[in-house]
């Protein structure tokens, strides 16, 4: 049986139990409760506070974990990154109020900066060669500097709308992060196996993300062109219609290119164009 710790709610909490769904991970039903089994799959769910997943995986309390970047870099705790998962991504962010205009990194020494944060921005500070001082809150951390309790604030930034509700403003981004997939330095052979059925599962969810099947029907004179202008995977499928001169082309796109290659393939002739979701992809 290998344990996963997962954040116990939260954004975090929301995107790790989608992206187990869709790996096929059915949980037992019934009242949430600290540790919850598997019904179908070799493992069970450990939730805890988002802070405690570093230490619970180095320590071996729990086999792996799914924890934001930010925490793991915060707690620098013995334990290995297995994958980066690509969803919750925030960045670590310096801001100050709107009403300073800002010089330059120089503008923080001899000033208070509040944060829940303090290593990464000890270790930022230092990189930097700024003295200031750190002023440690858990905790609604923004408002800060409108209570005066600091000149300025380092942490997480997402959409960057709680700044803009405390008037403040982003003048320094220190570090990007995810959720990352972090594991136990020792596995014993048994987990490792069901850690890497675990990591196929999801990597067929994440090769599928962002992907359409697309299915056209082309005049045969223009196949070459048309598959020339695919950024496929290999090489796209292609059948024969029962109309004399056409054939039928099977490929799959990504979605940030999809409209520039479809408006390319249309002008080659491309017609009946159909594009599906994708659940799941293996390669």
């Amino acid at each position: 049986m290998l344990r996963i710790a997962v954040q116990s709610k939260g954004r975090l909490n929301e995107d790790t139990m989608l992206l187990l769904q869709e790996a096929g991970i059915k949980l037992a039903p019934g009242k949430r409760t600290l540790l919850v089994p598997s019904k179908n799959f070799p493992v069970e769910i450990l939730f805890l506070r988002d802070d405690d997943i570093p230490q619970s995986v180095a320590s071996g309390v729990a086999d792996v974990g799914i924890v934001g970047e930010n925490e793991f870099c915060e707690k620098k705790e013995n334990a290995n990154i297995i994958n980066r998962l690509g969803f919750s991504k925030c960045r670590l962010s310096i801001a100050i109020p709107k009403s300073i205009d800002y010089s330059g990194i120089e503008w923080l020494n001899g000033k208070t900066i509040a944060t829940s944060y303090p290593v990464i921005l000890g270790d930022f500070l230092k990189s930097k060669g700024v003295k200031a001082e750190i002023h440690v809150i858990t905790g609604s951390v923004e408002i800060a500097p409108g209570i005066g309790l600091a000149d300025c604030i380092f942490d997480i930034v997402s959409s960057g709308s709680t700044l803009v509700s405390n008037q403040l403003k982003e003048v320094e981004v220190v570090m990007q992060s995810e959720a990352l997939l972090i594991g136990h330095t020792a596995l014993t052979e048994e987990k490792q196996t069901i850690l890497d059925e675990l990591m196929f599962r999801i990597q067929a969810v994440q090769y599928a993300e962002n992907k359409k099947y697309v299915l056209m029907n082309i005049p045969n004179d223009k196949i070459e062109a048309i598959v020339n202008e695919i950024p496929g995977m290999r090489s796209p499928t292609v059948m024969p219609l029962a109309k004399e001169g056409w054939s039928s082309l099977h490929t799959v796109l990504e979605e940030k290119k999809f409209w520039e290659v479809i408006g390319k393939l249309k002008t080659l002739g491309a017609e009946g164009i159909l594009v599906l979701p994708i659940e799941k992809m293996i390669i």
